[in-house]
């Protein structure tokens, strides 16, 4: 019995020994080397948490970068259509040197002369010029010629907002090609000369309501894209000329003498091309009195 005893205590504590083992090579096996562990990479930033995810997300958090909530800026106008104007008056010190800035200005901006006319008397030098320039410039140009060392006389700026017009037509634009389509399928199914002249009729009329609402959207689109500054300068030569531009009593008594011989002369003109009224009634007139005449020695017998 004792040599049974010792025998099952020799055996179990082989076993022991033999798992301990298996655990430690496994502990081994599984756990990296130092000189591995070394080479990992410190400065790899570490994955944030589904927390920190979470808190990144939700507006308002203090831990939020400040750059995150900074919107960049954008041209909130760009798919607007708004048509801007000015009107602009100045009195320049030099119309020459004024003239060479405002044709530098317009240039410069991307703009155009669309129409420019220039009157001279004794009394001053005057230029009114109708300047096209992009949207995105209007402020800047603007700006500019106001700017100036000369006296601004009156400066106006209009805003006039076209978008809805301009949605409002190419909607129905669109409409009535719709309409136009379908009345070519009816063209295509006339019977007979009579159904044929009728939808013909149709489709012509609604094509030129297409093309008339094609042509205002296409206006209000250039008209957006470029405002237009009315521009009006001048340059005073001799400022005791002023008054003798007025005229005096004697050349109006003589102007109003004019005027009345002109219109003397236009109603005798209208008089005269009236000749076959007043030859009818010439004539009226003799047959009526003599018959009046045949007549009068009858009545008083």
């Amino acid at each position: 019995m004792a040599v049974a005893l010792l025998c099952s205590f020799v055996a179990c504590k082989n076993n022991d020994t033999s798992e301990s083992k298996e655990v430690l090579a496994t502990t081994q096996y599984n756990t990296p080397k130092a000189e591995e562990a070394t080479t990992v990479d410190s400065t790899a930033p570490s994955p944030p948490s589904t927390f920190a995810k979470e808190q990144a997300d939700q507006p308002g958090q203090p831990n939020k970068p400040e750059h995150q909530n900074q919107i960049a800026p954008s041209n909130t106008d760009w798919d607007k259509k708004i048509i801007k104007n000015a009107s602009l008056i100045v009195d320049v010190k030099d119309h020459k040197s004024f003239s060479d800035l405002v044709h530098g200005l317009v240039k410069q901006s991307g703009g155009y002369v669309a129409e420019e006319e220039q009157t001279k008397t004794d009394y001053k030098i005057e230029k009114v010029v109708t300047i096209k320039v992009p949207v995105d410039q209007f402020d800047n140009l603007v700006t500019a010629l106001t700017s100036t060392k000369d006296n601004v006389i009156e400066q106006k700026i209009t805003s006039q907002d076209v978008t809805g017009e301009v949605i409002d037509t190419r909607s129905r634009t669109e409409a009535k090609q719709q309409v136009r389509a379908r009345y070519l399928e009816l063209l295509k199914q006339a019977k007979n000369m009579d159904e044929i002249l009728k939808v013909q009729k149709e489709i012509n009329d609604i094509q030129v309501e297409i093309e008339a609402g094609s042509g205002r959207v296409n206006y209000l689109n250039h008209a957006a894209a470029f405002s237009t500054v009315q521009l009006t300068f001048y340059e005073i030569l001799n400022a005791a000329a002023e008054h003798e531009e007025k005229p005096g009593f004697g050349t109006r008594v003589l102007s109003a003498l004019q005027s009345g011989f002109d219109w003397i002369g236009e109603m005798l003109i209208v008089l005269l091309t009236l000749w076959p009224l007043w030859l009818f009634l010439g004539g009226a007139w003799y047959v009526f009195k003599k018959v009046r005449k045949s007549v009068s020695p009858k009545v008083s017998k």
